[in-house]
This record gives C-alpha cells, structure tokens and sequence, in this order.
C-alpha cells in the first residue's frame, strides 16, 4: 500500500478508514427545558480566591447556552465565560440565578454550602 503522504504513515488498522471525524463531532442532544435538572454552586478554588458561581447539568446545544449566559450576565451584572457545558457567572449570585432559571422552566436545586 503506497502513501501519498509520508506525515501520515498508517503503522497498524484493522478495520475501515483511517478518518474517524464523524466521532468527534457529536453534538449534545437538545433536551426540553423542563426536563434539563441543573446545579448551582459556588465555588473559589483554582481562581485565585475570586468568587464563581457554576451552573451544571446543562443539556444543550452550544449556541441556547451561549445565549443563556449572556442573558444572565445581563440580569446578574457581571461577567462569565462557558466552558465546557458548564457556564460560569463571576461573583456569588446562586440565588438570584436560580430564580432566574426556575422562571425560564428549569429544574433548579443550590449544590454545596
């Protein structure tokens, strides 16, 4: 078998094609709203003792999270950042976030102290 490409020597397959793309691509299932059950917490480690308030559980596509995040951020007042299906507001805001999710639709409980 003669490559075309020296950079991609293939040194064992056993089955199919080398182009496992399609694997990486999955996207996240948009579930209703109603049925998504989220946590919020507060938390400072690896931030340098600034406060962030997390909200997990989220199973939605990229661009409903991105959205939520900045309505949030507008509601709370501050900044935020998503990442990884796991949207971030700086400062301590859990009650005033979960509020505002349970009157979107969410299920919403307060995790950790």
């Amino acid at each position: 078998m003669a490559q075309s490409d020296p950079k991609k020597k293939v040194v064992y397959r056993e089955f199919g094609n080398s182009d496992n793309s399609s694997a990486f691509e999955r996207g996240n299932r948009d579930m209703p709203i109603n049925q998504q059950s989220l946590r919020v917490q507060t938390t400072r480690s690896g931030r340098k003792g600034k406060t962030v308030t997390l909200i997990t559980g989220f199973q939605s596509s990229q661009e409903n999270l991105l959205s939520l995040l900045k309505q949030l951020k507008t509601q709370c007042g501050t900044g935020g950042a998503l990442k990884e299906q796991v949207l971030e507001i700086q400062g301590e805001h859990k009650e005033k976030i979960v509020q505002i999710l349970s009157q979107i639709g969410y299920q919403v409980k307060i995790s950790g102290g």
